[in-house]
């Protein structure tokens, strides 16, 4: 793993202390460095590799929040600090429906958590820092550029993401600061866009309001104490108003079904679906991991019905280590 101090933002798009009310260095210094170790046999190895790395933020004694794709099935997982310190944590577990993941540190951090805001109440246009490990040389001084619904073609789906530009180099864990120092986000992804004929970088965020409900749960149980949701292992795109899968994962049930690349999913139950949000909503409304899927597929000029046994995504994954 390259060294946190390798790289630095470029000087114009780092945050100046001067330009905010609140004491920017401090609320950086909550942002630390996540290195984690993912056994070469785990479900998620092939698609997310078995060393990750990005950011997460302390939002209370030793307990960082991060995406959980970084910590999804981690044997080992380390925490960076701007002072060079390196800290054993422990991943407690992961969401998938809002992708949040928990980390505890697994020895005494003294840092401020950095306190958690309001995402609802940001507005489009409102300055914003996008915070990563190593304070102002490696965040961003951003702005919110849009706040609108973002499907995933993992089967995930976020009612209102938030969109910031400029881009972090290192998105995945980064800490979105509000104007008045608060956690209103956590990175999630980089995305391309259109604007005036060109094309820019944008980070897409999830929303910190979606961690308040499930938070309580996540240090308990590792995940939200409720019945997950139907999963099928399709990587699909919307192109040109259909459902095209670009992907199949191992061992899912659309791989068992027999499912492949280039497949178009026309109808959930005899319902058209015409765009991955439709696709989503539907295949949710049928009921709750297990239940059976009925699918309309288009396949090189023919068309066929096909049921699929929907499962849990998380009965695929190893489970966080007890140290």
């Amino acid at each position: 793993m390259a060294s946190l101090t390798e790289w630095k933002v470029p000087a114009a798009n780092q945050p100046r202390a001067g330009d905010y009310a609140f004491d920017l260095d401090r609320a950086l210094a909550s942002v630390v460095g996540l290195h984690s170790i993912i056994p070469n046999d785990a479900f998620s190895a092939d698609n997310l590799g078995t060393e990750r790395a990005g950011n997460g933020v302390m939002i209370d004694d030793g307990l960082i929040l991060t995406i959980g794709y970084l910590i999804t099935e981690a044997e080992t997982v380390w925490l960076h600090f701007g002072d060079g310190r390196v800290v054993q944590g422990h991943a407690l577990g992961s969401d998938s429906e809002t992708g949040f993941g928990l980390v505890q540190a697994l020895a005494r951090i003294d840092l401020e958590p950095l306190p958690l805001g309001s995402s609802a109440t940001a507005r489009i246009g409102d300055r914003v820092i996008l915070g990563g490990a190593g304070g102002r040389t490696r965040s961003v001084a951003s702005h919110i550029a849009a706040k609108q619904e973002f499907a995933g073609y993992w089967e995930y789906l976020l009612n209102e993401a938030i969109f910031t530009y400029p881009a972090h180099p290192n998105w995945g864990g980064a800490g979105l600061i509000s104007n008045r120092g608060e956690l209103i986000g956590i990175g999630s992804l980089q995305l391309e866009r259109e604007r005036d004929g060109k094309s820019e970088h944008v980070n897409m965020i999830v929303p910190i309001d979606l961690l308040k409900p499930v938070l309580e749960d996540l240090r308990k149980f590792g995940r939200v104490n409720k019945p997950a949701r139907p999963w099928l292992g399709l990587y699909t795109a919307e192109i040109e108003n259909k459902i095209v899968v670009v992907g199949v994962s191992a061992k899912g049930p659309a791989a068992r079904a027999e499912l492949k690349a280039g497949d178009v999913i026309l109808a959930v139950k005899g319902e058209n679906v015409t765009s991955q949000t439709q696709f989503y909503r539907k295949l949710w409304s049928l009921g709750t991991a297990g239940v059976d899927v009925p699918l309309t597929v288009y396949h090189e000029g023919v068309t066929f019905d096909v049921v699929l046994a929907s499962t849990d995504r998380a009965k695929l994954l190893k489970g966080p280590r007890l140290h």
